[in-house]
């Protein structure tokens, strides 16, 4: 116990060490997260956070993180490494308890809503959850479980390696790979009514995500005690409406439904905007 309390403070004293001197080399104080109050003490708009999902990064959220920012929101994209469902939830979380003050919304897309899920379990500060074309499994569950409940997905396939391309990665546990949505099938499963030059962009800028990820079973349930907030895209060729609908019924969530497809944050990012809106306000 000693020897772990001792590696704790050497580790805890180089962290303060590392602020401290960056603090010095900016010539600025360290501060650990954005500010969430006005000059009076005045509460102030919840934090907006977004997770992206699979074969996806931050970017598939800049149309809203720019409108949520014109309508006076703090927005943080959370660090999703797609490597594995507990390890990217802890990432998220740290994420939150140390780079947030006060309320946050927690958004997530696709994969990034099992990544939610678990994460607001450790988080206290997470007031509402967002799930835009999102998984929201249950104990137990995994995204790849749920994407065969409801016929409709264009990745629920016999054989996966006629939609995905797999690429050993270097450190890999026997049988995992990097999965790929191939690129002459990316526009058609992700988003068949954006324009085929940005889907063409899209589809070559993937990041890759571990099959270990997809497969592993969720341990948590956050939508279980945290209001939550379901924006269904009824296009959606990679998680099919009606499996969104049912995660959204049994977590007695707010549903927002528009055609759309898989990344419908690219194709209506107004209306997915309200839609955090909403549960940013709705307390």
């Amino acid at each position: 116990m000693s020897r772990n309390t001792s590696s704790g403070h050497r580790a805890g004293g180089l962290a303060a060490a590392a602020v401290t001197a960056l603090a010095l080399a900016l010539g600025t104080t360290a501060s650990a997260a954005p500010a969430t109050a006005d000059t009076n003490g005045a509460s102030m708009k919840p934090t907006i956070v977004l997770v992206h999902g699979a074969w996806a990064d931050a970017s598939s959220f800049a149309p809203v993180t720019k409108e949520l920012q014109e309508d006076g929101y703090t927005v943080l994209n959370a660090p999703n490494p797609l490597r594995g469902l507990a390890s990217d939830a802890a990432n998220v979380a740290a994420f939150i308890t140390q780079h947030t003050v006060g309320p946050v919304v927690l958004v997530g897309h696709s994969y990034g809503g099992a990544v939610i899920t678990e994460a607001a379990v450790e988080t206290p500060t997470v007031q509402s959850l967002v799930y835009v074309n999102a998984y929201a499994p249950d104990e137990g569950e995994s995204v790849i479980q749920l994407t065969g409940t409801r016929p409709g997905s264009l990745l629920a396939v016999p054989d996966p390696s006629t939609v995905f391309d797999f690429v050993q990665y270097p450190g890999a546990a026997p049988g995992d790979v990097d999965t790929y949505v191939k690129t002459s099938l990316f526009r058609k499963v992700m988003a068949a009514h954006l324009p085929a030059a940005q889907a063409d962009v899209l589809a070559a800028s993937q990041r890759p995500v571990a099959l270990s990820a997809l497969t592993a079973t969720a341990t948590a349930a956050a939508w279980k005690t945290i209001k939550s907030y379901f924006f269904v895209g009824t296009t959606d060729n990679a998680i099919p409406a009606a499996l969104q609908r049912d995660m959204a019924e049994r977590a007695d969530g707010v549903v927002k439904e528009l055609k759309a497809d898989h990344l419908s944050m690219l194709e209506a990012p107004h209306e997915v905007t309200k839609l955090i809106e909403m549960a940013a306000t709705d307390h």
